[in-house]
């Protein structure tokens, strides 16, 4: 079980790079006007990728990823701004807010090993005794 991630200066740089993704997120959902009911209406929807990890532990990381992802929210982005389509903008504002979120609390890409290894580190209490065997605050 061994599985790199950040920690230490490295991660806390990813933690405030997952803030400033958040703030400016929600800035520009806020300069679009559509109103903030639909934005936590969808704010924690990418969060419904972990029932696959009931289904099947095995594989539900993929699509815990896919759902924690930049790239299909950006796809949204750009599709928004390319089609001038606000629906698809205030989604893939939302979705990369979700994001920023989670980075910003240390919650990062899953590995196969489990849910609570991912890219920025092992999350949770037992988490910080497995970081304190291998050596790590």
């Amino acid at each position: 079980m061994n599985n790199p991630s950040a920690d230490g200066a490295v991660k806390l740089i990813l933690q405030i790079e997952g803030l400033c993704v958040l703030f400016l997120s929600i800035l520009a959902y806020g300069k679009l006007g559509i109103g903030w009911k639909f934005f936590f209406l969808l704010f924690l929807v990418p969060d419904v990728s972990m029932i696959v990890y009931l289904l099947n532990s095995k594989r539900g990381h993929l699509i815990y990823n896919v759902a924690h992802s930049y790239s299909f929210p950006l796809l949204l982005l750009g599709t928004g701004i390319y089609f001038n389509a606000p629906a698809s903008l205030a989604t893939g504002l939302i979705w990369t807010a979700h994001i920023g979120f989670d980075r910003m609390l240390g919650y990062g890409l899953k590995y196969s090993s489990g849910f609570r290894f991912t890219h920025l580190g092992v999350i949770g209490r037992r988490g910080a005794a497995f970081r304190r065997r291998r050596g790590r605050p």
